[in-house]
């Protein structure tokens, strides 16, 4: 009876010993479902260090003028505030011209760059790694190098061939830029460390990759420009009316999550968001189009020695008549309307801004999720980092740039004529006498003669 005894008190002692870890099990179980997170996706994240939360960067200022009220109003005042003064100073490097967007595209790409980077040197705890601090922006260096000489050569040949340097620059820019980067690959072996091979390794990988997400989209971003800033502004103009349209329906009316990865976000926000921008898009488009100042691509001029802004609209900035479907001509009373052709493919801009665009925010979101991260950074009050303001942007960027050679750009006679000129002089009139032969058998070289006479 003593030895059955002494058996119920070791199991009562054994079952009081478990029970505060099986607690403990329990309340961290709960925590997970609140926060929205299965138990195994909590055990998988929680071998990822947390980046320190950064500070509230609100201005004393403001905190004070607006103290009394809700967290969430306060929130809405402080990102309206704020948003007025970047689209403010955005019409103002609009009216200091082309050139100056896109030094401000390279100061965005470098603050970008810096967040991300810096984010890798939190979460991996590699401020210790030997040169890696160095050889990170040395590549950011190398990748602008090359970027820039390509889009200096392509757009700016007459300047390139006129000045000596640039003509050699410009000539061995590929072999240049590649001595560049092997110098960094090998500064970056030379800098192995046995106790450091792996993580010398992840940031490696995570400076490459930032380089192909910020550096190339940004490279998209000056090509888009150097067409006639009106591809640069209605796309990034489109995005922000989504953003903020989006921001407000669903502040307004938000009741239906729309996605996970930003619980904040609505269907009602994305649905008002849509049409806000489409209508936008069109009028902002209409605007624009009249004025060479935005339509016209960015050309070098000899005689000015500058960069200049000035052409023969094309067709596509031309206002057409156009005859509109029984349906709407029902519903308007109007046969035909008046538009630029552009405005068509606004919509196309704004449709992409408002359906696809969005996801660039949500790839962001799901990022700063994985590493328990708010913001890329404080650097905008309200915002976030710059990073949080441009990740929709770079996906538009890349749409934009591959619908401008898809359905815009054709073949450009004035590069051709600069690619002609850089031939020697035996390959010139090989190619006059093939295309001089081709005219004729066409049947248009006579008629041209003809004109000439």
């Amino acid at each position: 009876m003593s030895e059955l005894r002494h058996r119920v008190a070791k199991e009562t002692e054994s079952t009081l010993q478990q029970q505060p870890s099986e607690d403990k099990t329990s309340d961290s179980e709960l925590k997970a479902e609140k926060d929205g997170v299965s138990d195994s996706e909590s055990k998988v994240d929680s071998g990822i260090p947390e980046v320190p939360v950064s500070a509230d960067d609100t201005p004393e200022v403001l905190n004070k003028a607006l103290s009394g009220l809700s967290s969430r109003w306060k929130n809405w005042w402080v990102r309206g505030l704020f948003t007025l003064a970047m689209i403010t100073f955005f019409f103002f490097i609009i009216y200091l011209g082309p050139m100056v967007l896109m030094m401000i595209v390279l100061c965005v790409q470098i603050k970008c760059f810096h967040e991300i980077i810096m984010i890798g040197y939190s979460v991996y705890h590699s401020y210790d790694l030997p040169w890696f601090r160095t050889l990170s922006w040395y590549f950011l260096l190398c990748v602008n190098y090359f970027f820039y000489g390509e889009t200096v050569t392509d757009y700016f040949f007459t300047l390139v061939q006129r000045e000596e340097p640039l003509r050699i620059l410009s000539k061995y820019h590929r072999f240049i830029s590649f001595a560049l980067y092997l110098t960094g690959f090998c500064m970056f072996v030379l800098s192995l460390v046995k106790k450091h091979y792996r993580l010398q390794f992840y940031m490696f990988g995570w400076t490459h990759v930032t380089l192909l997400i910020v550096v190339t989209q940004s490279h998209l971003i000056i090509h888009n420009l150097f067409e006639g800033m009106i591809w640069f502004i209605v796309p990034i103009s489109c995005v922000i009316c989504n953003d903020i349209m989006a921001y407000m329906f669903g502040f307004f009316f938000g009741r239906t999550p729309l996605i996970k990865l930003s619980p904040k976000k609505t269907w009602e926000g994305f649905i008002g968001g849509f049409f806000a921008t489409i209508v936008f898009g069109i009028v902002l488009s209409y605007f624009m189009s009249g004025y060479r100042y935005f339509v016209c691509p960015v050309e070098f001029n000899n005689d000015s020695n500058s960069f200049q802004v000035d052409c023969q609209p094309p067709e596509l900035f031309q206002l057409q008549e156009y005859t509109l479907p029984s349906v709407l001509e029902s519903v308007t009373g109007w046969t035909t309307v008046h538009l630029y052709p552009f405005q068509i493919h606004s919509v196309a801009l704004s449709s992409f801004a408002s359906i696809m665009g969005p996801f660039g925010g949500f790839f962001a979101s799901g990022f700063k999720r994985a590493f328990k991260i708010k913001d890329f950074a404080n650097t905008i009050p309200g915002h976030g980092g710059i990073m949080d303001r441009f990740d929709c942007q770079y996906l538009m960027a890349t749409f934009v740039n591959v619908y401008i050679a898809s359905f815009i750009r054709g073949p450009n006679p004035s590069k051709v004529i600069q690619q002609l000129l850089a031939l020697r002089p035996d390959q010139q009139l090989h190619i006059f006498n093939s295309l001089k032969a081709h005219l004729v058998e066409k049947g248009l070289l006579p008629a041209l003669e003809g004109a000439a006479a």
